[in-house]
C-alpha cells in the first residue's frame, strides 16, 4: 500500500470479526517497530504477543474495555528505561517513552499495511496486567493493542468519517499563535 495511503487509513477499531490472523504476519508488524528512532542507540521498547483465551480476557477486564476480549491477539508493549535512565539521567525515561511512542506508530503502520486492525489502548491497570504477564515492576507499560480482522458493520448512506483536526490549528510558524511564514529575502511575493 502506499505510505500516504496508509498513515491516512490508519483507524482504531473496536469490533473484530471471528478470523483468526495469522500470527507470523502479527510479528512481522511487530519488526516494523526496531526501525523506530532510539536515543544512544538503545531501543527500549519489548513486545508480549498473547494467544491464550484466558489471558486475553484478564487483559480485558484489566483494561475495562470489553471490545478487546474480543481479539485473537493482544500485543503488549512495555519498556526497560533503565539503560536510558542511566546514560542521560532522568531525561532517559522521557527519551524511552518518545522512542515507545514511534515504534508503537511504526507498529501502527505495518498493522495497516497489512490489512489488519487495532487499537492503542492506554487506560489499564498496570499492576495487574504487568503481574499476569510477569513484567518486572521496573518497567513501564505502554500500550495493549488487540489484534484482528475489522468486523465489517453495515454502513448507512453518506456515512463520513470522523474528521482529523485541520493543519492550520496545529501549525505555526516561529512562534506559538503565528500562522504565517515570514518571506525569506530574495522570496518576497
Amino acid at each position: 500500500m502506499d505510505f500516504n495511503n496508509v498513515v491516512k487509513s490508519r483507524k482504531s477499531v473496536r469490533n473484530f470479526s471471528d478470523k483468526k490472523p495469522d500470527w507470523r504476519e502479527i510479528i512481522e508488524c511487530i519488526d516494523a517497530a526496531r526501525y523506530a528512532p532510539t536515543a544512544g542507540k538503545n531501543f527500549t521498547l519489548k513486545f508480549i504477543l498473547v494467544s491464550d483465551e484466558e489471558l486475553i480476557l484478564k487483559i480485558a477486564a484489566a483494561s475495562e474495555q470489553s471490545f478487546i476480549a474480543k481479539a485473537k491477539y493482544i500485543v503488549v508493549a512495555y519498556s526497560d528505561p533503565t539503560r536510558l535512565v542511566n546514560l542521560f539521567g532522568d531525561r532517559g525515561s522521557v527519551y524511552s517513552r518518545q522512542q515507545s511512542g514511534a515504534a508503537i506508530q511504526n507498529f501502527l503502520l505495518a498493522i495497516e499495511d497489512h490489512g489488519l486492525s487495532t487499537c492503542w489502548v492506554g487506560h489499564c491497570d498496570d499492576v495487574q496486567i504487568k503481574t499476569e504477564l510477569k513484567i518486572k515492576d521496573n518497567m513501564e507499560l505502554e500500550a495493549v493493542l488487540p489484534v484482528g480482522y475489522e468486523e465489517k458493520k453495515y454502513k448507512t448512506k453518506g456515512a463520513k468519517t470522523k474528521p482529523r483536526i485541520d493543519l492550520d490549528r496545529i501549525l505555526f510558524f516561529d512562534e506559538h499563535g503565528k500562522k504565517q511564514m515570514k518571506p525569506r529575502k530574495g522570496m518576497e511575493v
